[in-house]
């Protein structure tokens, strides 16, 4: 893919040494042609391509923003689910990234009623590898501008998630970068630890710890104490 020299593309991403950030990493899974890739790139780079290579199952890196907070990202974009019968454990691609994910993306096209009635069977095969449900998964509706071209009513993706238990969006990766953000930013956020807030301990050590004193007022106390010490040697002389 020729975007994707500008990007960093590594087998296995490390933090730095000097970083305690955890590695949050994001299987994006679904049928061919339905923007996998598209939507990637949006979240990475913020911008859309509109023509790419068939997809080999790409790796990318890349720290950013989660409410403040800078967060290390490993997106795997992985090949199209094609010739799909009722089991997908063959299917070794979808089996490497559902195991290796912290998190999973499920994108079909609304254009593609085939790759809606794949998302069931791949929800059943990432809670077979993953049976506990703390691993996020956003249902992802793509292409949600191609209006003249939809197949996928949609009311269905709502319902799906609700059965499925997961989170829904309905996007257009052409259109829109703010909507395949916020999808992304929603496993991200599920998956970053709050911060911290400040112990009893903490707030009574800073209680506790004496405030600077500023040298200009050190400087005044001693000038007034001489002042006053000199006044007071002249009135007992007298």
């Amino acid at each position: 893919m020729r975007l994707i020299q500008n990007m960093s593309t590594i087998a296995e991403y490390a933090s730095p040494e000097n970083s305690s950030n955890k590695v949050i990493k994001i299987a994006v899974v679904g049928g061919s042609g339905v923007g996998k890739t598209a939507l990637v790139v949006r979240f990475l780079t913020r911008r859309f391509i509109g023509d790419y290579e068939r997809n080999a199952g790409t790796l990318y890196s890349r720290e950013v923003q989660v409410d403040g907070e800078l967060v290390a990202v490993q997106v795997q974009d992985t090949p199209g689910v094609h010739g799909m019968g009722d089991d997908l454990s063959s299917q070794d691609h979808v089996t490497r990234s559902l195991q290796w994910a912290d998190a999973v993306v499920l994108v079909y096209s609304v254009t593609d009623c085939r790759s809606f009635e794949m998302i069931g069977r791949l929800h059943e095969r990432l809670r077979a590898l993953h049976p506990d449900p703390s691993v996020p998964v956003v249902l992802l509706a793509n292409k949600a501008d191609l209006l003249h071209l939809r197949q996928v009513e949609p009311q269905r993706g709502p319902l799906l998630a609700a059965a499925l238990g997961c989170t829904f969006c309905e996007v257009s990766a052409s259109e829109n970068y703010n909507g395949v953000h916020t999808a992304f930013r929603l496993l991200c956020k599920g998956l970053t630890p709050p911060l911290a807030p400040p112990t009893t301990a903490d707030k009574r050590k800073s209680s506790l710890m004496p405030r600077p004193k500023s040298p200009n007022m050190q400087d005044l106390k001693r000038r007034f104490k001489q002042a006053l010490s000199a006044k007071v040697r002249t009135v007992t002389s007298v």
